[in-house]
């Protein structure tokens, strides 16, 4: 039997991960400490830890062993050749499976193996009890690669049990293949800068897509078969009940992912096929949550930090879900928190931990609503309060009553603009003069995908967008020239042209005339044109200044502001 296509190495797997700085010393040393106990591979005791991605690792092995990988030095086989070489090769069918093995000839024919563990001593001796004499080419594989190959290859030899019975999906959700599809998923997303990422069960398959800069790529099909173990392994890791199937859930876990320490919130759905679940992926260091690397122009920059660094009122910050309102408010409270002052924040749920400040989980379900938790928040003696979200009356009335007691507050509200905040709070129920009063500022914001900066080139522009923005550029970036790009895509990006994403926003001081305006109730027409006579500038414009520079494109800033 031949497994060699390149000279294999003779150093230790560990020694080659630390020399590629893909897994970290600590992490190396835990592994080895839990193989001395349990056994298995190494590079199994890694993954399964959440140290290295299973890519990652397989580099390496394809490195040590000289083996290549399939699926990338050489191609996937195809399902009825791996059919037609299982049933005629003398192991069966039946072995294949059991084994987990996978045999085929390519084009050549070469008769190729992959299997699970395809170092094992055993599996080595029935290939050359079953081939006497003749060569087999052995190869790495991906476990979701081999457990996509391996479904198909059963679906002719038995039905995958139904797994209604709750033992059994317990049982399934425990076995080494899905904790290792779940492990490898999780990891996966977290290299590809995933925020989300997305299960959606069909009739025959169900499809593994990444939220990655806010847009949904489909990274795997797999049978709808595997759909029941993989959901039953997510519930029971986050603490959901793997028997329930007919109601929503949720749950959360902390693990160590690609040698990161990250917060997965999940949420199960019941749908016609199956539970569609959503896991978001927040990790719990953010360098981001510095103000300075969201995106904020000079000008804009300025106006929040006078406005976090006011002694009462608040500041609302506005826009849809998933457009960074929560890294914003994180932002400012990471600026104002100097020391000096008592800040406590009421969320649902907590998605980042600060140090030195006082978070607060809500939990309505036994009684701990936002509006509760506030009421024990203002006999804490803060200076600062942060509202995850100002969802009903209630919670806005505490909120004034809190800025017009001497207390700063932050806090968001779901609107598509900022000038309809003020609208919005005086459709829950709070009286003008009580929004005119305490509101300081209100802030709307959009995510725009960023360029990557390894593969973008310029571009040319509609004279029409030169003439919109050059006069917003000259009186905000006085002196600096256009430089309109395009997306291109690269390795580096997957090929998506972007690379990463920065905030465009829209930020209204309330000043004396717009509370008149807010205290007779004008119309939101006319707050907008007070705003834009004082010299603020829209989410539209504010996207085109991010283009103008070089950071994103106008296409890009067309499709966030829907113009």
């Amino acid at each position: 039997m031949s497994s060699d296509l390149a000279e294999p190495s003779l150093r230790r797997l560990g020694e080659l991960l630390l020399e590629r700085q893909l897994a970290a010393e600590a992490d190396i040393e835990r592994a080895l400490a839990v193989q001395d106990q349990l056994g298995g591979r190494l590079g199994n005791v890694l993954t399964r830890l959440g140290a290295v991605s299973e890519d990652n690792l397989l580099q390496v092995l394809a490195a040590q062993l000289g083996m290549p990988v399939v699926g990338q030095d050489v191609p996937l086989p195809d399902i009825a050749l791996v059919r037609a070489t299982a049933a005629l090769a003398p192991p069966g069918l039946d072995w294949s499976l059991d084994q987990q093995v996978l045999l085929w000839s390519d084009d050549a024919g070469e008769l190729w193996c992959t299997a699970r563990d395809p170092l094992h001593p055993a599996l080595g001796d029935a290939l050359r009890h079953a081939f006497p004499g003749r060569a087999v080419r052995m190869a790495l594989c991906r476990a979701q690669d081999l457990d996509r190959l391996l479904d198909a290859l059963a679906r002719s030899a038995a039905e995958t049990p139904s797994g209604t019975d709750v033992d059994h999906l317990r049982e399934m959700a425990e076995e080494a293949p899905v904790v290792e599809l779940v492990n490898n998923l999780l990891a996966q997303a977290v290299e590809q800068r995933s925020s989300d990422i997305h299960l959606e069960p069909q009739e025959h398959e169900f499809a593994v897509r990444f939220r990655i800069d806010g847009v949904l790529h489909t990274r795997l099909n797999l049978p709808r078969q595997r759909y029941d173990a993989v959901a039953s392994r997510l519930k029971l890791i986050s603490g959901m009940d793997i028997a329930e199937r007919r109601l929503p859930q949720d749950g959360r876990l902390s693990a160590r992912v690609g040698g990161q320490e990250m917060d997965v919130r999940m949420s199960a759905l019941p749908g016609v096929h199956g539970e569609s679940i959503v896991m978001r992926l927040l990790p719990k260091e953010r360098r981001e949550l510095e103000l300075e690397r969201l995106g904020f122009e000079q000008d804009h920059l300025a106006m929040m930090r006078d406005w976090t660094s006011e002694a009462h009122g608040i500041v609302l910050v506005t826009g849809p879900t998933g457009s960074g309102k929560s890294t914003t408010l994180y932002g400012a409270l990471a600026a104002a928190n100097d020391g000096l002052k008592k800040i406590i924040t009421v969320e649902d749920p907590v998605e980042f931990q600060i140090p030195g400040i006082t978070q607060v989980q809500a939990h309505s379900d036994i009684g701990l609503s936002f509006a509760n938790a506030l009421r024990s928040i203002l006999r804490q003696d803060p200076d600062v309060i942060m509202i995850g979200e100002i969802r009903d009356l209630e919670t806005a009335e505490i909120a004034v009553q809190a800025a017009l007691t001497g207390h700063l507050v932050l806090s968001t509200l779901h609107t598509n603009d900022a000038i309809s905040a003020f609208t919005r709070l005086i459709d829950m129920g709070v009286e003008p003069f009580l929004v005119a009063t305490p509101v300081r500022a209100v802030q709307a914001q959009r995510l725009v995908r960023r360029l990557c900066p390894a593969c973008s080139r310029p571009a040319a522009v509609a004279r029409t967008l030169e003439h919109e923005a050059g006069p917003i550029a000259a009186r905000v970036l006085p002196g600096q020239a256009a430089d309109w790009r395009e997306a291109v895509g690269c390795p580096a990006c997957m090929g998506t042209g972007y690379r990463g994403r920065l905030g465009i926003y829209e930020m209204i001081p309330v000043t004396e005339p717009m509370q008149d305006l807010i205290v007779r109730r004008a119309s939101v027409n006319e707050m907008k044109a007070l705003a834009r006579s004082q010299g603020h500038r829209s989410l539209r414009e504010d996207g085109l200044l991010k283009a103008w520079r070089g950071q994103t494109t106008f296409e890009e800033v067309l499709r966030v502001t829907g113009t």
